[in-house]
């Protein structure tokens, strides 16, 4: 369950986050989803902000103590790896080993060019980024003399306790690559049905573990669905407005084309919405047993 930032055009209060998360919880969901932005700037639109991610995530671990917790997706621009890695022990500490921690390249040039960070080789600078994460959360000690940084001797102390799963959400060649070498888990987003672009998604991500000398099977695959409230995403390829049924119906050609997880982006933030995820979710499960 991705919990979004607005209700009613406005930016949720913890507290309503915090209600919304537990409801989601209780409705049987397996884990809970924040998304990472500093701004959005859609002009002739009026500026909109989210709340910082990771604290939001840090403030949930101890409301809600059973579902992991994750960010679709950490921009690797906005915090050094090190730091990242760093937060990321941290924060699987705090709440128990729960934490999936995914990061992407970003995206929004606009939020950049606001609070003075470089948008140029965000490729590059997510490659760098990557390798240094995962390799501190395997425990390695780090140096490295990089295009962006130079590492010597990092060391994550007190060491993770346990591997933090990475998910990448990739879909270019070269992001798909770093996915295949680096990454336990991957995501791909916003998708209302089962189609050829999705099948292609699919198909590049084998592809570049095939040429990363790597087995397909090896990487857990998400997908994000974007959940509108009925009658009002029929239209909208990158979304849908499914009733339980139906949805579980979605779930099952998802599992059915090789997705191990399904992360609900529900533009509704109503309790009746995510006992109809929960309910979905429950005829889904019951089908695959």
């Amino acid at each position: 369950m991705a919990l979004g930032e607005t209700v009613d055009g406005r930016v949720t209060t913890f507290d309503e986050t915090r209600t919304f998360a537990t409801v989601a919880e209780g409705a049987g969901l397996d884990s809970i989803w924040v998304f990472d932005h500093l701004l959005f700037r859609f002009p002739p639109e009026p500026d909109e902000g989210p709340h910082e991610a990771w604290t939001t995530l840090a403030a949930l671990a101890p409301v809600v103590p059973r579902v992991e917790l994750g960010a679709l997706v950490l921009c690797s621009s906005f915090r050094p790896a090190g730091l990242t890695a760093k937060m990321a022990v941290t924060l699987d500490d705090l709440s128990g080993g729960r934490l999936i921690l995914g990061i992407g390249s970003g995206w929004h040039e606009p939020e950049y060019e606001a609070f003075g960070l470089p948008f140029d080789h965000r490729v590059g600078r997510f490659a760098e980024d990557l390798e240094v994460i995962a390799r501190l959360l395997r425990g390695e000690t780090v140096n490295l003399e990089g295009p962006w940084r130079a590492y010597r001797q990092a060391v994550l102390l007190p060491p993770p306790s346990r591997q933090i799963p990475i998910l990448v959400a990739s879909k270019g060649e070269r992001m798909l690559g770093l996915t295949a070498s680096w990454a336990d888990a991957w995501n791909t987003a916003w998708f209302g049905r089962v189609d050829d672009r999705l099948r292609t998604r699919l198909a590049d991500l084998d592809a570049a573990c095939v040429a990363a000398g790597r087995d397909p099977a090896t990487i857990r695959r998400t997908v994000g669905i974007r959940l509108h409230p009925p009658g009002e995403g029929a239209d909208d390829k990158e979304g849908t407005d499914a009733g339980p049924a139906a949805l579980a119906d979605f779930f099952d050609e998802l599992a059915a084309v090789g997705f191990d997880d399904v992360i609900v982006w529900s533009l509704a933030k109503t309790p009746a919405t995510l006992e109809q995820i929960g309910e979905a979710r429950a005829l889904h499960q019951a089908r695959a047993s």
